[in-house]
């Protein structure tokens, strides 16, 4: 498979022109190298585009498509899941990095173990790029209903098989798209599997939805209720279990790197 299979990697851009080049050349380091990089420009004003057209200069994986007008993320990789052609889908924000061996390491892992759904543990750094000394640790495995509980793919992480499972698109809502997103591509999957190696950096920024608990609440209604079809008083219930599950069950996957 590792020889086939051609990995497609979502990366919606908007005003990225500060990080976008790390996140582009962490994608060239892949010691995996069949993938193509799909980059969604979503009417930045900066440099954005200038940056990636410079990379793809040089390296034909790469392609650039602008959006006329602003549509948020969800609608960004959106375009990029439809203009996709590999095997398996991927997903990396402007401002996120992968380690080398990242992609290589979790198609080892789904051929081997044949599942449709991966995701690993990822580091956190600050806005600087500097490391904040700590991880967020993956579960081994992960159901739909734990995860239902709480969002425990980090999206830079995630990969799906696309041949397998179909395109899974992001619901068009303004946040938590991408924890819908692995919703629905872990009910179709039966499951996921996770690697407890950070195969990622997570930029922590200033305006993460995680500052903002009623939003985050209210987002993660929409999820239940208008994505998933649940009922006012089930969703309800759900936001409960969110709450048990993200502050005294989720909160201790936040653990200092190990060295």
């Amino acid at each position: 498979m590792n020889n086939a299979a051609l990995v497609s990697i979502v990366m919606p851009a908007c005003e990225a022109a500060e990080f976008i080049a790390q996140s582009i050349i962490s994608v060239q380091k892949q010691t995996y190298s069949n993938w193509e990089l799909l980059v969604i420009d979503d009417a930045s004003r900066d440099a954005t585009a200038q940056i990636t057209e410079e990379f793809m200069k040089v390296d034909d994986r790469i392609r650039l498509h602008k959006l006329p007008a602003n549509q948020g993320t969800g609608f960004a990789r959106n375009i990029g899941i439809k203009a996709s052609e590999g095997d398996f889908i991927a997903f990396l924000d402007a401002d996120d990095i992968w380690f080398p061996h990242k992609l290589e390491r979790q198609l080892n892992l789904m051929k081997s173990y044949e599942a449709a759904v991966c995701y690993s543990s990822y580091e956190l750094m600050d806005e600087q790029g500097e490391s904040l000394g700590r991880m967020i640790k993956a579960l081994k495995s992960l159901s739909f209903e734990k995860l239902l509980k709480a969002n425990y793919i980090g999206n830079l992480t995630g990969i799906y098989n696309a041949r397998k499972l179909g395109k899974v698109y992001s619901p068009l809502i303004r946040k938590r798209q991408d924890w819908a997103l692995w919703l629905l591509a872990v009910k179709k999957a039966g499951g996921a599997l996770g690697i407890q190696e950070p195969l990622a950096s997570y930029r922590v920024r200033k305006n993460s939805i995680s500052g903002n608990k009623r939003e985050m609440l209210q987002y993660n209604y929409k999820v239940y209720r208008e994505v998933l079809g649940f009922s006012a008083v089930k969703s309800s219930i759900w936001i409960q279990r969110f709450l048990v599950e993200q502050f005294f069950v989720k909160s201790k996957q936040n653990i200092p790197l190990q060295k």
